[in-house]
């Protein structure tokens, strides 16, 4: 067995086991948070928007598909959501026309209603196409949601709920970001199953 292969395989999962033993407790308080918004907006049609760049674009499509599909309950109405990440025509017009910082706000624009959810998922904190559109769903009645990396940077300022991951490794932080909506998609999906009790 190559030794520098199987050392690197058990520092990496080392550093991860040692980010979510320091997170748990605040991890458990954010999610019950979380899900507490989440099943509101449910309730009351409200629309959940996701957005990042890179790795954190394919986070928020991963998790509005999965927030779409794997938590349908017979019974309960759906989650309405949009990855803003995945109208790539839309966004590249956006970007040539005015500015790559615009690609997100501009959709917003035409789409947030007060009273919607948008979440921005930016590792470093400081993209500013997810900053920008935060402040102005913050500014026009939306519930905003950070998930940040680094020291949070400018997103774990101005999003009005947060999980900071306190690393600077992109790729740790991006598994604990997606790490965690499997957590709350799989809380959502079982409660909801859960018979009430009379």
């Amino acid at each position: 067995m190559n030794e520098f292969r199987k050392e690197f395989v058990k520092e990496y999962l080392t550093e991860l086991k040692r980010m979510m033993e320091a997170a748990e407790a605040d991890l458990i308080r954010k999610t019950d948070k979380f899900a507490s918004i989440l099943l509101e907006a449910r309730e009351n049609k409200k629309t959940i928007f996701l957005m990042g760049n890179g790795g954190s674009s394919s986070t928020a499509s991963h998790v509005a598909q999965d927030l779409a599909k794997c938590t349908i309950t017979e019974g309960l109405p759906r989650f309405k959501v949009m990855a803003l990440t995945d109208s790539i025509p839309v966004m590249l017009a956006w970007a040539n026309d005015a500015s790559f910082e615009d690609i997100f706000i501009e959709q917003l624009k035409s789409l947030m209603e007060p009273g919607d959810i948008v979440v921005g998922i930016s590792g470093s904190g400081n993209s500013m196409n997810v900053i920008k559109a935060i402040e102005y769903a913050n500014e026009n009645g939306g519930l905003t949601i950070g998930l940040s990396g680094y020291d949070g940077g400018k997103l774990l300022k101005c999003a009005q709920e947060n999980i900071h991951v306190a690393s600077f490794h992109m790729q740790r932080v991006e598994d604990i970001h997606l790490l965690v909506w499997h957590l709350l998609i799989c809380l959502l999906r079982d409660e909801s199953a859960k018979p009430e009790v009379s």
